[in-house]
């Protein structure tokens, strides 16, 4: 009977451990705006930051589970160095724009999956997608990001317009 119980316990923990092995990434996003400071976190490829609003981004801070990595161009800055999950990119305080970014993904997250963002900057508007550690933004421009998308695709599945495209961005009127 013992046995039986024994069994059934590990069989229950290889299921739920095979589950979560093949889940989905959970990632979250929030950004640090002109005038109005840390916007609540989103995430699935949401826009965070202020649409036409002549607000500039100041900071970013990703979290996710696995391995990720991002960097942010700042206004008399540049480039600052590669953070991860967690950790603040740009300023808070300082009054300085963000003028870019790049994400990648590492480990075994980077196997499996490609993260595509995108930016909206002051004067372009929306920027084309970009991918694993492209830039997204400007730089040596002096054009300030207002907002960013940011989103998870396994690879393969490749990026689709249209799962973007469709979505109202007009509730973004922070």
């Amino acid at each position: 009977m013992i046995r039986k119980i024994f069994s059934l316990m590990i069989l229950a923990a290889m299921i739920l451990f095979t589950q979560n092995a093949f889940a989905a990434p959970n990632m979250t996003y929030q950004v640090h705006v002109q005038d109005k400071g840390w916007l609540p976190p989103v995430g699935n490829g949401e826009v965070t930051g202020s649409i036409g609003k002549g607000r500039r981004m100041e900071a970013i801070v990703i979290h996710l589970d696995d391995d990720i990595e991002y960097n942010a161009h700042v206004q008399n800055i540049g480039w600052q160095g590669w953070t991860r999950s967690g950790v603040v990119a740009g300023t808070v305080g300082e009054a300085l724009r963000m003028e870019a970014i790049r994400i990648r993904l590492r480990g075994r997250l980077a196997d499996r999956y490609d993260v595509y963002y995108r930016a909206y900057v002051q004067n372009i508007g929306w920027q084309d997608w970009v991918r694993n550690g492209g830039v997204a933004g400007t730089e040596g421009q002096g054009l300030r990001m207002e907002a960013i998308q940011i989103d998870l695709v396994k690879k393969g599945e490749g990026y689709n317009r249209d799962r973007y495209e469709r979505r109202d961005y007009d509730r973004y009127d922070w």
